[in-house]
Parts: C-alpha cells; structure tokens; sequence
C-alpha cells in the first residue's frame, strides 16, 4: 500500500504523517504476536470446557480484535481536544454501567463485575480506566495552569469514588493497578513526595483491609505466601508450563502443560507463550511492551500540554504495569489476579478496552502543526 503525499491535504493524510509510526508497529506486533498464542491455547481452553468447535475462542477473539484496532486508529485522529471529550464521556458511561452491574447484574465467582449482552459479557472497569485517566490528567493539569482551580481535589475525588465501586465489586487488583497509576499521574504533574507516599499509604492499607474483611483477597494472598496450602494450581501449572518450554520452546504437539492450564487463553496465555516459545518468546513479548511504554513516555515529554503529558503518561504506565501484574502473576511473583495481558489475552471488554486506551495515547502524542485556536492544542 501506497503511503499517502506529504502534499495531500486530507485528513487521513494528516493522521498518516503526524501519527507515531513507531508506536503503531509495536502495537502491530502485540496484536500479531497475541493472535498466534490464542490460536495456540485457544483448542486446550475449549476441549476442557467440552466446546465442539477447537478454535471458539480464536474466532471469537478474531471478531473483537477488529473492532478494537478499528477502535484505536479511529480514536487516534482526535485533536487533542475531541480525545479529552471522549475521555470524558466514556468515565461518565462506564461509572454508570459499573453501578448498574453493582445492583443488577448476577453475581460471578463472588464478583458484580458485568453485564450481558446475548453472549458479550461487558466489563465497565475495563473502560473506566482510560476515561478516568484523561479526566484525572484534565482536572491536573487545570490545577497546574490555574491554581485557584481545585484540580487536584476533583481528580482526587473522582479517585476515590471510584475506588469505593471497585472495592464494592470486588475488584482489588484494578483498585491497585489505578493506585499506582494514579500515583504516576501525580509524579509527572510535579506534586510532591508527600502526596505520593500519602496515596501509597492508602493503597496499602486499603489491601490490609481487603485481607481482613475479603475471604476472596485473603484465599489469594494466603495462597500466594503459603502455597504449600494446595490452592495454587493454576499458578503452579503456570510455572510448570514456562519451565516446560525452556529456552526455545516446545512448540505444536510438544507443549502439553497448557491442556491441563484452566486459563491458558486468558490470564495465564503468558506461561502459554513460555512453553510455545520459550524464554526467547517471553523475552520478546517483555521487550515490545517495554518498547511501547517507554517510547509513549518519550512522546510526552514533547508535549507542551500539562494535561497532555499526564494523560499520556498515565495511560502509558497502565499498559505497563497491567502487563507487568500479568507476567508476575504467571511466574508466581504476585498473588493471583484476574488481569488480562494487553491485546493478547482472550476478551472482548479487555481488548476494547485496551484499543480505547492506546488511540487516545496515539492522539495526543500526534504531532501538532499550525493550529487557528489555542484550544486545538489545549493548555
């Protein structure tokens, strides 16, 4: 395919030569890269649910990739300020749709996390996430430029309610992953050491608190620090299935341990990667999500807006240390948590939800040229 001339005037020209090329490639190898693996532990997660159809899984994760790369490169040509609406407007939807769930939806596994759809099941936290993101990094960066604006009690505000719906659910390891994000955010606006260790508090209190009064938390922390206790198969399986693959990997009909891994196509589809590929194939996924990171980070440093480099920098650290949860859990360096792999664990709320994330990091990192009105750009 013929790329577009710098001369063309057309708005898929602009996005084509003001779009971080580098960023989208990675993203590219991800989705590439998640796609085998699925194809992969996709017929194991069928044949021990007694699916007829092998590739269920495959082809229905092949139906929501789509959209969600759609998703991402239609979100990745909004100014600034169109991504900073959306981001809005999605944190308001998703608030809604989680307290929805909370009071209506059945209860799975002790958790009211979604709401069904004929057969989609949506999780709201997946996309309150980045909408609660951009909104942080607006209410920031509006302290920033104007300090009598009480930025930073709205957006502190707004962390705490939705905490509060997270923990109702419950769900501590979203909670703690936007902890940490949040504290992310707070570090690039420039607050202070204080304020950061503050939140850190909170947050290590609050998993204290979910120890004492979440049977479910405490089952998964005291498995987690006793596992001779016999509740961590899964994660043992895990570990088995990455020891299995070694350095190259078992690959095809060698790779046995994912057929007896319950969730080898969700939350552990990494340990399914280790045995497939082996340590050269984890090393590479650890690489790419290193790489996107750290050259989203890069991006931002560009950027003239407060709001925008808090945005993109929280969104950026999610990606990470969502990826970062995932990989730890698999090789047993944090208690077992229900969170997917970006763009390459099977899910349908997990893969929007991460397409919505990076077209907006993709937006506001686009480069910015002459513009009529300062808004365009935002302060």
């Amino acid at each position: 395919m013929k790329a577009p001339s710098r001369l063309d005037t057309s708005s898929l020209a602009r996005w084509f030569w003001t779009v971080d090329h580098v960023s989208l490639a990675l993203v590219a190898l991800i989705a590439m890269i998640g796609a085998v693996l699925l194809m992969a532990a996709g017929p194991a997660a069928a044949a021990r649910l007694h699916i007829s159809d092998s590739f269920h899984f495959p082809v229905r994760q092949f139906v929501f990739l789509a959209p969600a790369l759609i998703l991402m490169l239609s979100v990745s040509m909004l100014s600034p300020l169109q991504a900073r609406r959306l981001g809005a407007l999605v944190f308001i939807g998703a608030v809604v749709l989680m307290a929805v769930a909370l009071f209506f939806s059945p209860e799975v596994n002790g958790a009211k996390r979604w709401l069904s759809f004929g057969s989609f099941a949506l999780q709201p936290s997946e996309l309150a996430k980045p909408g609660f993101i951009v909104v942080a990094a607006w209410m920031l960066g509006e302290g920033v430029r104007n300090p009598r604006f009480p930025g930073a009690a709205i957006a502190l505000s707004l962390y705490f309610v939705l905490m509060v719906m997270l923990v109702m659910q419950p769900d501590y390891g979203q909670a703690a992953l936007l902890t940490a994000v949040w504290m992310t955010m707070f570090f690039v606006v420039g607050w202070n050491w204080l304020w950061i260790a503050g939140l850190g508090i909170i947050g290590g209190a609050g998993i204290v608190g979910g120890y004492f009064f979440s049977p479910h938390l405490a089952r998964r922390i005291d498995a987690f620090l006793h596992p001779e206790g016999g509740e961590t198969y899964q994660v043992d399986k895990a570990m088995q299935a990455i020891a299995h693959g070694g350095l190259i990997g078992k690959g095809g009909e060698g790779a046995t341990v994912k057929m007896q891994l319950p969730d080898a196509h969700t939350d552990f589809i990494f340990a399914v990667a280790g045995e497939e590929g082996g340590f050269i194939l984890c090393f590479i996924i650890m690489a790419l999500f290193a790489a996107l990171v750290i050259r989203l980070m890069m991006k931002s440093t560009a950027l003239k807006s407060v709001f925008a480099q808090c945005a993109v920098c929280g969104l950026a650290a999610m990606i990470g240390l969502q990826s970062f949860i995932n990989m730890a859990v698999n090789l047993r360096a944090l208690p077992a948590k229900g969170m997917t792999l970006p763009f390459i664990s099977y899910g349908g709320s997990s893969l929007l939800a991460t397409g919505l994330t990076l077209g907006l990091a993709l937006a506001l990192t686009r480069a910015q040229g002459p513009v009529r009105r300062r808004r365009e750009i935002m302060p």
